[in-house]
């Protein structure tokens, strides 16, 4: 069986880059790909903004019609203002996609590359006579099928019930008056108000399940809060997962696809050093990422706020990775992980051209470079990481008696010993640990 067509509509506002528009639908095209679509065809128009009930104008809507046979018109009535007719387009016209689809091809969704409200959802659906989705709609079922783990179901869940809740009536279902309560009388609930009843009692549910496993999960993650972390964080599809299995031996799912990974995975540093460092993987971001998902996902990129380092990995060869850092670094303040110690990390510099990898790091010198398939790469960066906590400790002398003994094994599982000096009365150490580390041994020493 062949996959549902997708055409996919961009609209080009005043102040933004034409390339941009297309590399945004570029990546709307690989969205759909993840979610099991083929992107036959695009409809792109130079609008005023995003705000007009039906969105584009009358010519580009018979165009868009064309690709769906649909009737191009739409049912509830002509728009009333001239703007929503388009009648006020930009003289400078955005010429339509080369190779204007025949009469009998079809395409069996359309996709716009912006949230589309209610109202803009309903008109498409009416003049196209298809399923019509938005970026965030295509996001958030691409969560829903990929999510594993019953923290990540729920998550995706909660954010597309939130989704959904606004859109019932848009996106159909019953609406006819029920029946009445005892004796039947009474005109009783529609359709319509019983689903978003439902939804509203799904949402507080699903918010209490969340709430049980976060209690759970703050358990585990007190238990790790002495333990060096790094998080590796980044755009969708930057390599992160391959990374996560070079440097730890652990096996997470890895695809060339947007969002392979959804689920947060802890795994040690591997070859193993002393004390232990705990490597995260987390959630890739992608542009204009729905603010429920990130909302939903809170809990999981907590990973980030508990993290010593922050890895934040980019794709070297992707020519927009400027825009998409900006993108990450964004989603970073919003979960409150904006002021936490950052390295810039350019992965897959293995099939960069000549010359390529120099130029990136004479743009930025602070950032480190690897490639998840050269096992020579990723041990300089085992390397790295473990330097880096080195340098960051504080180094300090600590006595610890023979009656200690429990103190002398948290020494060793806890900080990193650079010198140790056996005496009469027990052992003196020269060594690194976080502060809150050290206040522990200390306390451990003394007891």
């Amino acid at each position: 069986m062949s996959p549902p067509r997708a055409v996919l509509v961009g609209i080009l506002v005043p102040g933004r880059d034409p390339q941009d528009l297309e590399a945004s639908l570029d990546e709307l095209g690989r969205l759909c790909d993840t979610l099991g679509m083929d992107p036959v065809g695009r409809v792109t128009q130079r609008r005023p903004g995003t705000g007009a009930a039906i969105l584009l104008g009358e010519g580009r809507l018979r165009e868009l019609a064309a690709w769906t046979g649909g009737t191009g018109v739409v049912q509830r009535g002509p728009p009333r203002t001239r703007a929503d007719r388009g009648e006020e387009e930009d003289p400078d016209e955005l010429p339509p996609e080369p190779g204007a689809p025949p009469g009998e091809r079809r395409a069996d969704v359309v996709v716009v590359d912006h949230e589309l409200s209610p109202s803009q959802l309903r008109n498409l659906k009416s003049a196209t006579g298809v399923e019509v989705l938005d970026r965030n709609g295509v996001i958030i079922e691409i969560f829903s099928q990929r999510a594993r783990s019953r923290e990540a179901r729920l998550q995706v869940e909660l954010a597309r019930l939130q989704y959904l809740a606004p859109r019932l009536r848009e996106l159909g279902g019953p609406s006819e008056r029920q029946r009445g309560g005892i004796g039947g009388k009474g005109a009783g609930e529609s359709g319509l108000e019983l689903d978003r009843r439902k939804v509203r009692d799904r949402i507080a549910e699903v918010r209490r399940e969340l709430k049980a496993i976060e209690e759970t999960s703050g358990v585990r993650r007190e238990r790790r809060q002495e333990v060096r972390q790094v998080a590796l964080v980044g755009y969708t599809n930057a390599g992160k997962s391959s990374l996560m299995r070079t440097l730890t031996g652990a096996e997470p799912y890895v695809a060339d696809q947007l969002f392979a990974t959804l689920d947060t995975t802890v795994r040690r540093l591997s070859p193993d050093v002393s004390p232990s460092i705990l490597v995260t993987d987390t959630v890739g971001f992608i542009k204009d990422l729905p603010h429920s998902l990130v909302a939903s996902f809170r809990s999981t990129l907590d990973a980030a706020l508990e993290a010593g380092l922050l890895l934040h990995v980019v794709d070297a060869g992707d020519p927009s990775w400027r825009a998409q850092e900006a993108v990450t670094v964004q989603v970073l303040a919003e979960i409150g992980a904006g002021d936490l110690p950052r390295v810039l990390l350019f992965n897959k510099c293995d099939l960069l051209p000549p010359g390529a990898e120099d130029a990136l790091l004479a743009e930025r010198p602070d950032a480190w470079t690897t490639a998840a398939h050269d096992p020579a790469r990723v041990a300089a960066l085992h390397d790295r990481i473990v330097q880096h906590f080195a340098a960051t400790d504080p180094e300090v002398e600590l006595f610890v008696p023979w009656s200690r003994g429990a103190a002398m094994g948290l020494v060793r599982s806890l900080a990193r010993v650079e010198a140790e000096e056996f005496l009469d009365e027990g052992v003196r150490y020269r060594l690194r640990a976080p502060p809150e580390v050290l206040a522990r041994l200390q306390a451990a020493a003394r007891a």
